[in-house]
């Protein structure tokens, strides 16, 4: 599990059009949010990644970019992206590397036995790829406090 003060774990995941991405690399240059949701087309999920969406110009002009990652397929997400016009990545995690790599996996997703999904989290990283806040939930019907994410995002020069 990786922990703040460290750097984002070099991890490989799958865009939307099934190209392998680096997400050390894009986690360098710009503060990024990276945000792991459980499920695609799921409520609280959907309104998650709409709120990041709309927000995204508040968190550009803060320097940052946006990440989201879960373990559904390249195709689901690329569907899920479009239908919900989002402005930024959002990655498959198909083979949960980076789900275990920052340690947020959610065994048993939906009641369903061997079923691995992410945890609903969010974490912070500066321009160096090094982790400054994050947040975990064990409940996916929670959101992250999307103040918070600003005002920490706004704490990292």
């Amino acid at each position: 599990m990786v922990d703040t003060g460290q750097h984002v774990p070099e991890v490989k995941l799958v865009d939307t059009e099934r190209k392998q991405v680096d997400l050390a690399s894009l986690a360098k240059g710009k503060k990024t949010v990276i945000a792991f949701f459980p499920a695609a087309f799921t409520g609280v999920c959907t309104k998650e990644m709409c709120t990041f969406r709309d927000g995204i110009s508040n968190l550009n002009s803060l320097g940052a970019n946006v990440v989201a990652i879960s373990v559904d397929s390249p195709f689901s997400n690329k569907t899920f992206k479009e239908q919900n016009k989002l402005q930024f990545a959002v990655l498959s995690d198909y083979s949960r590397d980076a789900t275990r790599a920052f340690g947020v996996e959610l065994p048993d997703f939906a009641g369903l036995p061997g079923y691995v999904a992410a945890k609903r989290a969010v974490f912070v990283t500066d321009s160096s790829g090094i982790i400054r806040w994050k947040w975990i939930s064990d409940n996916p019907g929670l959101e992250p406090d999307y103040a918070q994410i600003n005002a920490e995002l706004g704490k990292i020069r």
